[in-house]
């Protein structure tokens, strides 16, 4: 992909929707397996369960977020484009407006992740 690069706006869109689906999928096939461990090894559910409250786990729950966001918006941005060839015309607006909204929905779901991680960790108090 990157030998054959060509820029533009389109391509990077395709490149996010590709990589954020398969990190969904990743984690989606991650869930059904802590979701076994509650039956099969508790013990192993326990220490995944701690895994996931530390600083990488809240930070891979915050990444996890923003693909599911981006890749919804890009969906929403494709079904457009579908429905209405003629806005093909329009991509690239679509594709900033697309970045726009999720900056819009993104940053004050971080402040509140992040908040509360802060707060976890004393860093201050509410």
């Amino acid at each position: 992909m990157l030998v054959r690069y060509r820029g533009g706006e389109g391509m990077l869109a395709w490149a996010f929707h590709r990589i954020s689906g398969v990190a969904i999928w990743a984690f989606v096939v991650l869930h059904v397996i802590d979701i076994f461990l509650v039956g099969a090894a508790p013990g192993a559910y326990d220490t995944l369960l701690f895994i996931y409250a530390t600083p990488p786990g809240i930070v891979g729950e915050w990444l996890l977020g923003a693909a599911v966001l981006y890749h919804a918006l890009n969906g929403l941005r494709i079904v457009i484009m579908d429905f209405w060839p003629r806005m093909t015309r329009y991509h690239r607006q679509l594709w900033y407006a697309t970045w726009a909204i999720f900056l819009v929905v993104g940053i004050p779901v971080t402040w509140v992740v992040f908040g509360q991680f802060a707060r976890s960790m004393g860093w201050w108090s509410a």
